[in-house]
């Protein structure tokens, strides 16, 4: 059975690590949905843009792999510069992702959430209402996917941010990862990714692509904290077996 991992929010979760920066992570029983059907990973995970390339959950799914012995999935929804406003329930992006979950549902069981996001909503006028808007949307996806038992886990902003040429832009970042920090203390299997001392590419904008794989250590390690410990995933009607003869065909 495959246990899939859903990968939401803009550029940092999609990935702008440099690909010849680390070595690549093999791992046969790492999967991507690509037009509804798993097939094996490859980088760029989430190309939602030219520069795409390593993200966190790489790392992520690695370990989660190799500690809990399954083929994990990875449905990659994130979008570059994208805004809670674009993430609205309703929105394009919302409900792609929904859809997406939904496709990969039928053949997986979805394990956990990965979001981080926050960039785009560092401006004087968005910060103070982040927190309210992110628990809306977050509150959504778990009523839409039945999701109240699978933990979500919110990436910190990095702190080389202060370092970057738009820095006036991205000053407030700090109160994001504040309004992360309450969300995941105030909601039920909602936990927050640290990403104190992490590096940076040359913009100071993304995550580097060693700084990448650490921080999908860190996801995993808080999905250790968060995961229901007691949870009997169901089995779906597309056997394992019948899907890895699928992509061993390829």
């Amino acid at each position: 059975m495959i246990h899939s991992v859903l990968l939401i929010g803009q550029s940092n979760a999609a990935g702008r690590g440099f690909t010849n920066d680390v070595l690549p992570i093999n791992n046969e029983r790492i999967l991507v949905l690509r037009n509804g059907r798993w097939r094996p990973m490859y980088v760029p995970v989430n190309p939602d843009r030219v520069t795409s390339g390593v993200s966190f959950v790489e790392s992520f799914a690695d370990l989660y792999s190799k500690e809990h012995n399954v083929d994990v999935g990875i449905i990659p929804c994130a979008d570059g510069g994208s805004s809670l406003e674009q993430w609205r329930v309703g929105g394009l992006l919302f409900d792609h992702a929904c859809y997406m979950a939904e496709l990969a549902s039928r053949t997986s069981t979805i394990s956990a959430v990965l979001w981080h996001q926050g960039e785009s909503d560092c401006s004087e006028e968005r910060y103070p209402l982040y927190e309210e808007k992110l628990t809306v949307i977050l509150d959504a996806f778990r009523k839409k996917l039945d999701l109240y038992d699978v933990p979500f886990l919110l990436g910190g902003l990095g702190d080389y941010l202060e370092f970057c040429e738009r820095s006036d832009e991205f000053k407030n970042y700090i109160y994001i990862n504040e309004a992360l920090e309450r969300v995941a203390d105030k909601n039920k299997m909602t936990g927050f990714v640290s990403a104190k001392e992490l590096g940076a590419n040359p913009d100071n904008l993304h995550f580097s692509s060693k700084a990448l794989r650490e921080f999908g250590v860190r996801y995993y390690e808080e999905f250790i904290k968060t995961e229901d410990k007691n949870k009997v995933f169901s089995e779906k009607s597309t056997p394992d077996n019948a899907i890895r003869s699928e992509i061993e065909s390829l």
